[in-house]
């Protein structure tokens, strides 16, 4: 089986699929609900491990890099719920994906362009607000940069995860995988 791409699906892409649609997960975000609380759990997760990067890096704190490696094994499960709620929509290869996904895929990268521009809109207006009032600002500009870059890495998982839609089962014959396994055996 061929997609829009015209190349067959590689072991990788059959294997990457398979993990992203295994349905253990499912009862962590099987309605919107438990799913909005994933994305905002994760978004806290990030926060504070961003802030503990911070405190390690710039202040040379060491109890910020304990509680930041404590923090990475909840944040990893966290991204595994969330990207499984979303069937892997930004892990998988455009070519593993259906006409449905690929098409859903290009409204989160719109969606999280468009957040992620207000995110620094509101940066610029806070700096430049804080500047007008006398702050210095030297010593800020690493921390909001570095902030700026996690929220731009991670808007479109955030996004994806918000707006995933519950989905039907599949059938048999609507597996990619199985579809692309029976005709490269061909």
């Amino acid at each position: 089986m061929t997609t829009s791409d015209q190349r067959p699906l590689t072991n990788y892409d059959r294997r990457m699929y398979r993990l992203m649609n295994r349905r253990e997960a499912a009862p962590f975000h099987a309605t919107a609900a438990r799913r909005r609380a994933w994305v905002v759990g994760h978004i806290a997760l990030t926060a504070v491990s961003a802030v503990a990067w911070l405190f390690a890096v710039v202040g040379d704190e060491r109890w910020a890099t304990w509680t930041m490696l404590g923090l990475l094994l909840p944040w990893c499960f966290a991204t595994g719920v969330i990207n499984s709620s979303t069937r892997g929509l930004l892990e998988l290869r455009v070519r593993a994906l259906d006409e449905r996904q690929r098409a859903e895929r290009v409204r989160v990268a719109a969606v999280a362009h468009r957040a992620m521009l207000w995110v620094l809109l509101a940066a610029t207006v806070g700096s430049g607000a804080a500047a007008l009032s006398g702050l210095e600002l030297k010593g800020l500009v690493f921390p909001v940069l570095f902030s700026a870059f996690v929220v731009h890495w991670l808007m479109p998982l955030w996004v994806a995860g918000l707006t995933a839609r519950d989905e039907p089962d599949l059938d048999e014959d609507d597996d990619i995988v199985e579809v692309a396994g029976a005709a490269g055996a061909a």
